[in-house]
């Protein structure tokens, strides 16, 4: 016999992600997991891409190419040749070396140290005028490398948010940055914690086919695990 249906506000939802998965992947530090220039060219490489892919672009890149300045002056043709595991490489060599230019005026030796200083809005600002950073990859950045209170949406985060009911069905991943982070507290690890920890239930647990529901530590209050699981829909 299913478990009962807990009945609580997307407030109440969300703390309880938090809790529950902290106990099942554990607490994390918070420690940067690359330095800066790396994440922002890694993230900017992963969309639409496997990590694997996103690596072995970045690898390649690097090996062929291996200080900025190289990338930057770089053919754009071979450039695109190096990034060629991730999807739609040339549209990312073009964005990767208009992006380091610009770090490159003022900041020549390539460090984002700057934006430890920036408040939030400032260095959100700064990161989205990059050509090719959205909003996921600033966040990304200043949440992992910069301790900023900021909460990013990748497809693990949203699907699990639509699913337990924490954001509705048309909401977009940017819409969602702000919902979600209106319903937590402002705290950086928190926030790394929670985004660390739904990205590898998403993996593992409530994937895009098949979730495993039976085993989830969510589903007394998950809406699809009640409202479409349980009766045979999904």
């Amino acid at each position: 016999m299913a478990e009962a249906y807990q009945q609580l506000s997307p407030a109440e939802k969300i703390w309880q992600v938090h809790i529950r998965l902290n106990e099942v992947f554990g607490h994390l530090s918070g420690h940067p997991r690359r330095d800066p220039m790396r994440e922002l060219i890694s993230t900017m490489l992963s969309h639409r891409t496997t990590h694997a892919n996103e690596e072995k672009a970045y690898a390649q890149m690097l090996e062929k190419f291996p200080s900025w300045q190289q990338v930057i002056d770089a053919p754009v043709e071979e450039l695109t040749q190096a990034l060629a595991p991730s999807e739609f490489p040339g549209a990312k060599a073009v964005n990767i070396q208009k992006a380091l230019r610009l770090i490159q005026q003022d900041h020549p030796d390539f460090s984002l140290d700057f934006l430890h200083d920036l408040d939030v809005p400032e260095a959100m600002a700064w990161l989205m005028s990059l050509p090719g950073v959205g909003l996921k990859t600033a966040t990304l950045v200043l949440l992992f490398n910069f301790h900023k209170p900021v909460f990013p949406v990748d497809t693990h985060v949203h699907r699990i948010s639509q699913r337990v009911g924490l954001i509705g069905a048309k909401v977009t991943h940017d819409k969602a940055h702000q919902i979600l982070l209106d319903l937590l507290p402002k705290d950086a690890l928190v926030l790394y914690n929670l985004h660390r920890h739904m990205l590898k239930h998403g993996q593992k647990i409530c994937t895009w086919r098949a979730p495993k529901c039976e085993v989830c530590v969510l589903r007394d209050f998950c809406n699809y695990y009640h409202e479409v699981r349980l009766k045979g829909l999904g």
